[in-house]
């Protein structure tokens, strides 16, 4: 497994901006974000795969985008638009299997973050 160390998040106004950075301790196959609401199970956002595929979640599409830096084993994601419904803790996940195929299912990713609060007020 490799560490996950995030950075960012806070507390915005709705149509706020935000940014959130994750920095892998080594290489990674798939790398995204997830958020968790309180009693919700967790929800993906932004997943990429090794090949820089990159995979939007339909409530976050055209306002989230996510910047992966594989040289560096990096990953951002930049939150524009928010919303109340954003609020969440957002964790950044991975994992090393290259022949995995990435996907939504949490369950395949081994690597998690500390995951940081984002707070959108109305």
């Amino acid at each position: 497994q490799v560490h996950l160390v995030e950075s960012g998040g806070g507390s915005v106004q709705a149509g706020g901006s935000l940014r959130l950075s994750c920095a892998a301790s080594g290489r990674t196959s798939c790398m995204g974000w997830f958020r968790q609401r309180p009693g919700e199970e967790r929800e993906g956002v932004i997943y990429t795969d090794s090949r820089g595929g990159l995979y939007h979640a339909d409530p976050v599409r055209g306002r989230f985008t996510a910047s992966r830096d594989s040289a560096q084993n990096t990953l951002s994601l930049q939150m524009t638009a928010l919303k109340p419904e954003d609020t969440a803790v957002y964790y950044c996940a991975a994992q090393e299997d290259r022949a995995a195929i990435c996907s939504w299912n949490f369950k395949q990713y081994t690597s998690w973050g500390q995951g940081t609060q984002v707070t959108v007020s109305s």
